[in-house]
């Protein structure tokens, strides 16, 4: 779908959900939810709806249809072209040691693993696996040590004959070994790793990692051995169709479902599929889910209109039906044969779409919330957005709160603004920092800006003093469609002017107080750095002492918000004429505007209206915008992966382990030989030694508390450092057929494929809904 997410480049991928379009149509709210905080520091967070039914209530037996965006070009979820597809695949046929429970908890899975835990800490940390004994691939092979050695070979790093997307974890693995029987496996670390358990997931049998040639080749277009309730019946790429069966050796709860299909549908088809009866299962889009909903609703009945849809009333009242047949019946032939053309349309578009609507009834809607979030990423590499103060004031314009409800309220989701970068409401670990930016502040805002020398006077060109030209200026002529935002002037892509010399990297404060060496002036740039830092610190609970010095005055601490998130004291917002408020901020004769891009494909418009809203917000404060809207095939790698932006909506997945899978989301970029930056996934170009510290610190903990610790502390700092906003948790929407149970939206939570099924046929003659 159109939402841009942004893979991980990991086994634990997920699918990209597009935003939900906000129709007239509100959903009704999901049982149990409110977009209030329950009072728990978990967050506000969706259940699962996945229409829960006990194994004894599901038939046996039948063929269940599931739509994926395309057949995965590879079944090793361990290749860089690895997908969603790959990952929903791999989690019917292979081992995942320690799935997600519904809140985002690694749980041990008893059919692979009777026990795992860490039995030595000193000198080396140790994992004992005990293997299920009754667990065997479907090949009859017991699963054993040797799969673990032969997928640690694969992944460690060690030899580059193997295209692995990464290593994360498997390099810091010494050794493994038997144990005492054929049923232990003792992984011997050569340095500490608190994320041990996200090794091995899924697992794969030796024969599909043992060589170069058959991890790179042999696993991308089948399995020989696998060992799931189901097992691979085979790809047919022509068809767009990978077959499951149900796997014979499979010694768990034997699966319900005789087959899985997954079957490739572009969501833009889904209606049509599901109508169609291709699909039973589908992520779905709002106006989706909508006439879904509708369709439940609204039966026409009667010879009554439906309510929705061509014929459904709306322009159909008496006057219109009457001018409508005067015209097909009217004494002018031409006119009123091309009105009696126009009349048999809409009437076999009513009928179609009629026909359609009682074809959907079948399906119901299941949501919760996406195990991802969607952020505003500010590009600090260079331009006005280098300076941390102007990232800072972009993010005091922006009221969050009214985003959230744009795309979470209408559909009846929890609709609370998301406080980490790190986790989730309801995981944990989660824990609202954004208190080491400040909330919106409009004065504040102004304040910082004119801090960075952004001026309503310096918009003004004085003469034979600014260059002539910008860069969104000369990138005009490009082929995207460009929309001036509320301010149409060009960026200026000069960046601020330097103090001093050295190669720190925007955003660069160190969190003992030194400015980075963008930002001038260097001393009130340096105060407002470390007062913001401090405010980082108090959130994560390690105090000032260390973070910033002494000559932090306490004034800076103001009631109503967060301490630090402010201009320096005494800098006050510029005093404007009502009329002169929303007129553009410059320097030097260059207003300031920022190039924000967004995908232009069908299914973004919500997407795109929360970049509106945004863009009105920044507006407010003196910030210009030129929206550029790209198609969707060339918005991340053209423009997020390569930098081409200022402004950019995206999104991230979830995960249970922030150590290790978000340390290169936020790792400080670091000059390449050739002067590029290498900046991993760190898109925004915004990082500090100081956050890098923390993620290596928490990573190598064991004890779960005080990593957990160490990975607020760095949240706090990545919200300081402002180059990543996050906005809200995405919604998940699924249609399904209305006799399934345990399949929907799954939210934080792995599927167990043996237990999905059509729900039995409830008895004839019994009592339905008895009342005592």
């Amino acid at each position: 779908m159109s939402h841009v997410g942004v893979p991980r480049g990991t086994a634990r991928k997920r699918r990209s959900l597009a935003l939900l379009t906000t129709g007239v149509l509100t959903l009704p709210v999901l049982a149990g939810c409110s977009s209030d905080d329950g009072g728990g520091s978990t967050g506000a967070a969706a259940p699962q709806d996945i229409a829960v039914a006990a194994r004894n209530a599901v038939a046996a037996g039948g063929t269940v249809n599931w739509a994926i965006d395309a057949v995965p070009t590879t079944l090793n979820a361990f290749q860089a072209d690895a997908n969603s597809s790959t990952t929903r695949i791999a989690g019917a046929l292979l081992p995942t040691l320690f799935p997600l429970d519904a809140k985002g908890r690694p749980q041990l899975d008893p059919d692979y693993l009777e026990s795992a835990k860490v039995v030595e800490r000193e000198p080396r940390q140790v994992v004992l696996y005990r293997i299920n004994p009754q667990a065997v691939w479907s090949d009859g092979r017991d699963i054993g040590a040797s799969d673990f050695v032969a997928q640690w070979r694969a992944l460690s790093g060690k030899d580059s004959a193997f295209w692995t997307a990464r290593n994360a974890g498997y390099e810091r693995i010494e050794k493994i070994e038997r144990g005492a029987d054929d049923q232990e496996v003792r992984v011997t670390f050569a340095k500490p790793y608190a994320d041990w358990r996200s090794l091995f997931s899924p697992l794969y049998p030796k024969e599909a990692t043992g060589s170069p040639d058959a991890f790179n080749d042999g696993a991308r277009t089948t399995l020989k051995a696998t060992a799931g309730p189901f097992q691979l019946g085979g790809v047919d790429v022509a068809k767009g169709e990978v077959t499951l069966v149900r796997n014979p050796r499979w010694w768990g709860d034997r699966a319900k479902l005789d087959s899985l299909v997954f079957r490739a549908v572009e969501p833009q088809d889904r209606t049509e599929a599901l109508t169609e009866g291709k699909v039973d299962v589908a992520d779905i889009d709002a106006t989706a889910a909508h006439r879904i909903v509708q369709a439940a609703d609204d039966k026409g009945g009667n010879g009554q209109p439906l309510a929705q849809g061509p014929g459904s009333g709306s322009g159909t009242g008496p006057a219109a039906a009457l001018r409508s047949w005067a015209e097909a019946h009217g004494s002018d032939e031409t006119a009123a044969a091309a009105a009696q053309a126009a009349r048999e349309r809409n009437r076999a578009a009513a009928e179609a779409y009629a026909a359609e609507q009682g074809k959907l009834r079948a399906y119901a809607v299941r949501k919760s919330l996406e195990p991802a979030y969607t952020q505003l990423a500010l590009n600090g590499e260079s331009g006005p957005l280098a300076d941390d103060r102007v990232r800072r004031a972009v993010a005091r314009a922006l009221n969050r709160q009214e985003l959230v409800d744009t795309v979470l309220k209408p559909l009846g989701l929890p609709a609370t603004p998301l406080g980490s970068h790190l986790a989730l409401a309801g995981q944990p670990a989660y824990k609202d920092n954004s208190g080491a930016l400040g909330g919106q502040d409009t004065e504040e805002a102004q304040a910082l800006l004119a801090d960075a020398g952004w001026t309503r006077e310096g918009a003004v060109k004085k003469p034979g003093g600014a260059k002539a030209g910008s860069e969104v200026e000369k990138k005009g002529a490009k082929k995207e469609d460009t929309t001036a935002g509320k301010d149409d002037k060009a960026a200026s892509s000069e960046k601020p002017g330097k103090t001093g010399s050295g190669d720190d990297k925007p955003g660069d404060s160190d969190g003992v107080g030194n400015a980075p060496q963008v930002l001038a002036p260097a001393p009130a740039a340096a105060f407002h750095s470390a007062a913001l830092l401090r405010q980082a610190g108090y959130l994560a609970g390690t105090g000032t002492t260390e973070d910033v010095p002494s000559e932090v005055a306490a004034q800076d601490q103001r009631p109503g918000g967060a301490a630090g998130a402010y201009a320096p004291a005494g800098t006050a917002a510029p005093a404007q004429a009502p009329d002169a408020r929303r007129g553009p901020l410059g320097k030097d004769g260059k207003a300031l505007s920022l190039r924000f891009v967004l995908p232009a494909g069908p299914g973004s418009e919500p997407l795109r209206a929360v970049g509106d809203k945004i863009a009105a917000m920044l507006d407010s404060i003196g910030i210009g915008t030129a929206i550029t809207k790209v198609s969707d095939d060339s918005y991340f790698q053209d423009h997020i992966a390569s930098g081409d932006y200022d402004l950019a909506l995206y999104s991230w997945p979830a995960t249970a382990y922030p150590a290790t899978d978000d340390r290169p989301i936020f790792a400080k970029p670091v000059p390449a030989t050739d002067g590029s930056l290498l900046v991993e996934q760190n898109y925004t170009r915004v990082g500090t030694d100081h956050i890098d510290q923390l993620f290596e610190q928490a990573v190598s903990e064991l004890d779960e508390g005080t990593a957990r610790d160490l990975m607020e502390q760095a949240d706090a700092r990545i919200w300081a450092a402002a180059g990543s906003i996050p906005l809200y948790q995405r919604p998940q929407l699924v249609a399904t057929d209305r006799k399934l149970v345990n399949v929907g939206a799954f939210g934080f939570g792995a599927p167990h494929y043996q237990d999905i099924g059509f729900k039995k046929p409830q008895p004839a003659g019994a009592p339905a809904n008895k009342k005592k």
